[in-house]
């Protein structure tokens, strides 16, 4: 399967599964409350597949004809697969027999409205609690959150933190890997004030390190908050040895093999694969002598450095890959497992963190604190989609939970056509004792729609953006 066939698989089944989540929240608690549901569709428009589930025992009379209602839930997978709905036996939305008037939506109390609309951004928050749960029991394979080399005019170097510096807690979270330390970091810099960094330095003494919480609001943007503070994870030294050629390209052209080892380039000596590379990039379409070692014998090789557009820069490359030896990477890896019981803690902990960092980030979007660059629309949630599957079930699932969460979020928030509209409207009713007029509600949802319609056409703009200049 091409690259761009897999990513929109990916898409589709990460959009079906959370879809079917969201709205089987809303299903399961309206059949459990006693609320008649006639249909429950992922997806919207022209039916692919629909089946009926069993009827239940009619309750029309002899002789008397049979309605919707007396048939089975129908269970639906139309054609457009952005969103799904459960739609539920309600006067509002066409005629009820008198036989089922107590199992209409419409006429049910305040608490019970309530419950089915909160049950599908709360499943959600469930699905990523899970799916937390089975990757701390599992076991995830990160990196250490071990540190690089630190720049002297960095923030990370005014708060004293140097290369070989281990991460150890983030404001009093534990950080076992670097993209722990990552989430952790955003989230604390969020709230304005300090953070304490806990390390462990190359003598193996544990410090602690204070970033100043002024500076990291000006500085937590497009989630590169580390690498804006001078913070990198260390990476081990790969040697300049050619591991693959790719075909057609400038080094196979000028006859380069996998095994030479690159001994110095246009004169300057080459010590890793990293310093190779960084002198390619800097030199698109310009000739090039390479000294290599071929069995023990040194010779001299030109080539013409190959082209690549990326974003508005043209760099370097010569089609070519690294030798990496075995076991290379182990002392930078860890595995983080838990038991059964200590990844339900976590799993909650990090659920609930989750969702007050997106909320935090929604507000801050919303004042202008950060840019809107960080939204992710239909194209780049795709694209991690297609990517996190590549790498395995552990990465999908991650990916599914934090857009799982996103999801929850983004349902809550009090939006008419969401369901944290809904939720709005009955906190009013309750208040005052009887429903919002349908005309207000009608407005509200004109309102919803507008609001949705900019949100999605806006984060189509950043994708586009963000593509283009990628």
């Amino acid at each position: 399967m091409s690259s761009f066939l897999f990513t929109i698989a990916s898409f589709i089944v990460a959009l079906a599964i959370l879809i079917a989540v969201h709205e089987f929240g809303h299903f399961w608690v309206a059949r459990k409350l006693g609320v008649k549901v006639l249909r429950f569709s992922i997806g919207f428009g022209k039916p692919l597949l629909s089946f009926r589930g069993r009827a239940p025992a009619s309750e029309a009379s002899p002789g008397e004809q049979l309605t919707e209602a007396d048939l089975g839930t129908e269970y639906v997978l139309a054609a457009i697969p952005l969103g799904g709905y459960v739609k539920m036996l309600d006067e509002r939305e066409g005629d009820v027999p008198s036989r089922y008037l107590d199992r209409a939506f419409n006429r049910q109390s305040v608490a019970v409205r309530s419950a089915i609309v909160v049950a599908g951004p709360l499943f959600n928050f469930l699905f990523a609690l899970l799916a937390f749960w089975f990757i701390g029991v599992y076991g995830d394979t990160g990196t250490r959150p071990w540190i690089g080399q630190v720049d002297e005019t960095t923030l990370a170097a005014q708060a004293g933190f140097s290369a070989d510096d281990e991460i150890l807690s983030v404001g009093g979270t534990r950080t076992p890997t670097w993209e722990t330390a990552v989430y952790t970091l955003l989230s604390d810099a969020s709230s304005g004030d300090d953070v304490l960094v806990n390390v462990r330095d190359a003598s193996g003494t544990e410090r602690t390190r204070i970033l100043p919480g002024g500076q990291l609001l000006t500085l937590a943007e497009d989630g590169r908050l580390l690498e804006r503070i001078g913070l990198s994870p260390k990476r081990p030294i790969i040697e300049p040895v050619i591991g693959q050629v790719v075909a057609g390209e400038a080094a196979e052209s000028a006859g380069i093999q996998a095994g030479d080892r690159v001994l110095s380039i246009d004169g300057q000596a080459v010590n890793s694969w990293a310093q190779l590379v960084e002198y390619i990039q800097k030199h698109p379409g310009s000739l090039v002598t390479m000294e290599i070692s071929r069995a023990g014998v040194q010779q001299a090789v030109q080539l013409i450095v190959g082209q690549l557009k990326r974003g508005d820069q043209t760099v370097g490359r010569i089609g070519a890959g690294p030798e990496v030896p075995e076991g290379l990477f182990d002392d930078y890896r860890v595995e983080v497992r838990y038991g059964p019981l200590e990844a339900v803690t976590m799993a909650a902990a990090k659920t609930g963190d989750m969702s007050l960092f997106m909320l935090k980030m929604l507000g801050r979007m919303l004042t202008g604190e950060i840019s809107v660059r960080n939204l992710s629309g239909p194209i780049s949630i795709a694209q991690t989609a297609g990517r996190t599957a590549s790498f395995g079930l552990t990465q999908f699932l991650k990916f599914l939970a934090l857009v799982s969460i996103s999801l929850g979020v983004l349902n809550l928030l009090p939006v008419p056509i969401l369901d944290g509209g809904h939720l709005f409207y009955f906190a009013i009713e309750a208040i005052k004792g009887s429903p919002v007029s349908e005309v207000a509600q009608a407005f509200g949802q004109r309102i919803g729609m507008a609001i949705l319609l900019g949100l999605m056409t806006l984060a189509f703009y950043v994708d586009i953006t963000r593509l283009f200049n990628s």
